[in-house]
Parts: structure tokens; sequence; C-alpha cells
């Protein structure tokens, strides 16, 4: 797919956003993986809908976002729960000034981690362990 064609389900405002990250074609979007390219773009400081992560989740997978299966948009919903609580921590953690480590340590406290996360590890549905 050449990098100027439309993503499958994204519109306008969406591929804006998804531009802004880097993510210009379906293989980017492949490469990132749907949850990683939502929590991006919720970092940038937009304010995308579930229906995002439905659509990229469905162009990822080579459908509609509407058939996608119940347990996948089951799973897209708790990761993207997973994201807003990190970033309800990353705010807690600004408000209160605190620096890098403090404030992954806040974020690492509540998404319920137990052991320091590895900044250096790939990123969940980053694509490098995908067959």
């Amino acid at each position: 797919m050449a990098s100027n064609e439309k993503i499958r389900n994204v519109g306008p405002k969406s591929a804006a956003w998804l531009r802004q990250i880097g993510i210009r074609s379906e293989a980017d979007l492949r490469r990132v993986g749907s949850v990683e390219a939502y929590r991006r773009v919720k970092l940038a400081g937009f304010k995308p809908t579930l229906n995002l992560l439905y659509s990229m989740a469905g162009a990822e997978d080579d459908c509609h976002w509407t058939q996608l299966a119940e347990e996948r948009k089951a799973a897209l919903v708790l990761a993207a729960d997973q994201i807003d609580q990190e970033m309800t921590a990353r705010k807690g953690a600004k408000r209160l000034g605190l620096n890098a480590s403090a404030t992954q340590a806040m974020v690492d406290k509540a998404l319920g981690f137990h052991e320091p996360v590895d900044t250096e590890a790939p990123a969940a549905g980053s694509g490098e362990d995908d067959a």
C-alpha cells in the first residue's frame, strides 16, 4: 500500500492524528499495532474514542470494524481502559511534579505492576514477534 493511500476504516480526522504520530499506511499501523497506535494518539494529546481503536483493529485484521469478533472488541476495551489508567497516573504524577522515574513508578503502581517495567523491551503489539 502506498503511503498516501487511505487506511481502511479510518476517516480524515483520525488519519491526520495518525500522521502526527508517524503512521501513514496500513503497513505502519500493522508494524506498531492498533493498541499502541491508540496509546500514542492519546499521548499526543488527541481525544480518540473506542471507535478509532476498533477502526484501526479492523484495518489491522483486514475487515470492517463492525466485523470484529466480540472477544477482540472486549480485549480492545480492556486495553483502552489500561491506557486511560496510565494517562490518569501520568497526569497525577505531572501535577505532583515528579521526575520521570517517579512518574513511571506511579504509572506502574496504578496499573498494578509488581516489578519495574523494562522500558527497553519492545511494546506489546509492536509487530516484532508477529508471524
